[in-house]
């Protein structure tokens, strides 16, 4: 694939058109609202594979917890897992807590300004040290992600996702964002573009007659896109074990959870309900049925209630277990399927997601 060297009125062209565009389209999200690095860090770490809407919440609940680079660095690692439960892809969080201590204790506090410095941090890549450097400290660097490719292939007409030329065409997506990123407002180009990919030019049904740069778009809808991977389907079945307190001093419920361990590469050290050792559940003792995703897999659970004197026969031990007060568990580090349950059978406040209604065991939707 031969190098594109696109036109310099070309490219101021489409410069002065997507600054001009975002500055009057661009969404109020809270973390473009403060320039500050640590604050930006924070939220492109949970942009990765998370959606704008799950963010904004949790961005402004784990930022009046965690101020400052260093209030994070000195909280304890289960804290911060606590506060990142339902965002998934939990190594973000532990990446983000060891870069803040290596920050605090190695850089005095410091994040680096520059974006080869800040790869050398763990859990920043290219794209993240990017996205801070140009946005925070404005260093004239392209910023290439999903939206960012797709905006760039349907411009130059590029089929995405071959095999034969993956490699070529990243190389030539990356050298194209390179030319056509702003010298003087780098991080709101590298924003603008992200943007118009997340709003305007979308995956499917691209809204072609409001984007501001469809004059010098060949592609002009679709473009040709590799199959994504069919999901998986799994059916598991969780215990849910609800027992009076009985901790010295206090009152109200306490709930059986256990700790996966440590050794796990999926969600180490979280806090989960623990697993029944048979995953078909009889339709008259089905609590809920609740629907999980976590990477390819669609998970199909089936919840049933179990008494403390069953909990030990009925489950797989796996890990450490405890009876948490509801109170207690609220703030502790849960699987997004534990914190969904919770929720759902109203021990947890909060909205849960992808809960489906009861239905006979082999009919989960």
């Amino acid at each position: 694939m031969a190098k594109q060297n696109p036109e310099p009125a070309k490219i101021a062209r489409l410069r002065r058109q997507l600054l001009e565009w975002y500055s009057r389209n661009r969404r109020d999200l809270p973390w473009r609202r403060n320039p500050d690095p640590y604050s930006i860090w924070v939220s492109e770490i949970m942009l990765q594979q998370t959606r704008v809407a799950v963010v904004v919440d949790r961005y402004q609940i784990f930022l009046a917890r965690f101020p400052t680079l260093v209030s994070l660095a000195q909280a304890p690692e289960q804290d911060v897992l606590a506060l990142w439960s339902g965002l998934g892809y939990y190594r973000r969080a532990r990446m983000l807590h060891k870069a803040a201590n290596f920050v605090a204790n190695q850089l005095g506090g410091n994040l680096p300004a520059s974006s080869e410095a800040l790869r050398m941090l763990p859990g920043i890549g290219a794209y993240t040290a990017a996205a801070i450097a140009s946005i925070a400290h404005g260093e004239v660097i392209a910023v290439v992600d999903g939206n960012v490719e797709r905006v760039l292939c349907r411009l130059e007409g590029w089929s995405a996702g071959s095999r034969a030329n993956g490699t070529a065409l990243k190389h030539k997506i990356e050298d194209l964002a390179a030319q056509l990123v702003d010298s003087v407002h780098p991080g709101d180009f590298n924003q603008a573009l992200m943007e118009l990919g997340a709003t305007v030019c979308l995956p499917r049904n691209p809204q072609c007659l409001m984007c501001p740069v469809a004059g010098d778009c060949k592609t002009k809808g679709e473009h040709k896109t590799a199959l994504r991977p069919r999901m998986q389907s799994c059916e598991v079945a969780h215990a849910l074990s609800v027992r009076t307190g009985r901790q010295p001093n206090r009152s109200g419920r306490e709930v059986l959870l256990e700790q996966r361990p440590a050794s796990l590469t999926v969600m180490p050290g979280l806090w989960e309900l623990p697993v029944l050792k048979s995953a078909a559940v009889p339709a008259k003792k089905l609590r809920m049925t609740v629907r999980h995703a976590i990477m390819q897999v669609n998970y199909y659970v089936r919840i049933r209630t179990v008494s403390e004197d069953d909990a030990e026969a009925m489950t797989v031990a796996a890990g450490e277990r405890r009876w948490v007060s509801i109170t207690e568990a609220g703030g502790m580090a849960l699987t997004g399927l534990a914190r969904k349950v919770l929720t759902r059978a109203h021990l947890l406040a909060g909205a849960p997601r992808d809960a489906i209604a009861p239905e006979p065991a082999g009919d989960v939707l």
